[in-house]
């Protein structure tokens, strides 16, 4: 990873005084990330988006799938997921740094729409996530969006420009084929999206696999098979996680109790709710919270 990148993102992390990572900047859909330490694993919602690691490591899984990247790499994530993650590798001297970029599925189809020979999705579903190196064109890219910080007049005009030329060079990389098939609207991975769209939405009612099947234009037995291929996670796996994130939010925010929030995202029985909750988050809801809680303090 070059030495300009690091100086930069660091750079602009020493002058967010008093704020934390993750910092949301001037740029639509750029997050910075920093930590001078290595964390416990967190839990999370990864949207569609380039994660370039510029300094130090870091793990991330997606069910039971695990991706290791570190400076040099970046993760691309091109389906809304939950995932498990940890930095592995940070220290005062040399802080985990990274920046992620969110994908905006429309400039990316109006760019593959745009090449003269945009790439063919393969037959096999692939897995929505992968880890590549990070050079050349590409970390140039990120590079001027991270220079692009320090004159916040200018992004209006070239943040736009620079989104674009990175999802050329993703298009036309070496996982062209795996980024193309979630931007095909006709594609078997856009139908599934389409599909885990609608259970997100609906992630505190009953799961039928009949219904997400019929959104995805499948059959029952094809969909659950091409679901668990993109996300490494059945249907109820996906919308399992999706529950218990909300809730430990909720509690986290102190909007509700921990019964309540079992009953707000969907489920039954609290028993149940604190059952699975532990297996998650490795201590039951009033524990995990109140640790959380003085984590913060």
């Amino acid at each position: 990873m070059s030495n300009a990148l690091v100086e930069g993102v660091k750079r602009y992390t020493d002058k967010q005084a008093g704020q934390e990572s993750p910092f949301v900047t001037a740029i639509e859909g750029v997050t910075i990330l920093r930590s001078d330490r290595a964390k416990h694993p967190s839990h999370l919602i990864m949207k569609p988006a380039l994660c370039v690691v510029v300094q130090g490591a870091k793990w991330t899984t997606f069910g039971g799938r695990r991706y290791e990247y570190r400076a040099g790499q970046a993760l691309v994530v091109s389906v809304e997921m939950p995932a498990f993650s940890r930095v592995v590798k940070a220290s005062s001297a040399e802080p985990y740094l990274a920046v992620v970029i969110e994908f905006d599925l429309a400039v990316m189809r109006d760019v593959m729409e745009c090449l003269d020979t945009p790439p063919r999705p393969e037959g096999h579903l692939g897995h929505g996530v992968f880890v590549t190196h990070f050079d050349g064109a590409l970390a140039d890219c990120v590079l001027r969006m991270v220079r692009l910080l320090e004159t916040p007049q200018a992004i209006p005009m070239l943040a736009p420009m620079i989104m674009r030329e990175i999802c050329y060079w993703l298009l036309t990389g070496p996982h062209g084929n795996e980024v193309a098939k979630v931007v095909l609207a006709n594609s078997h991975a856009q139908r599934v999206v389409t599909a885990i769209h609608a259970l997100r939405d609906q992630f505190n009612e009953t799961v039928r696999i009949e219904q997400l099947a019929a959104i995805a234009q499948m059959s029952s037995s094809a969909f659950h098979r091409q679901f668990k291929a993109l996300t490494s996670m059945t249907p109820l796996q996906y919308q399992k996680q999706l529950r218990l994130l909300e809730a430990r939010h909720l509690m986290v925010a102190g909007v509700a109790s921990a019964e309540a929030a079992a009953y707000q995202v969907g489920y039954e029985s609290a028993s149940q709710f604190s059952r699975e909750y532990s297996r998650m988050f490795g201590a039951p809801p009033r524990r995990d919270i109140a640790t959380l809680k003085t984590a913060q303090i």
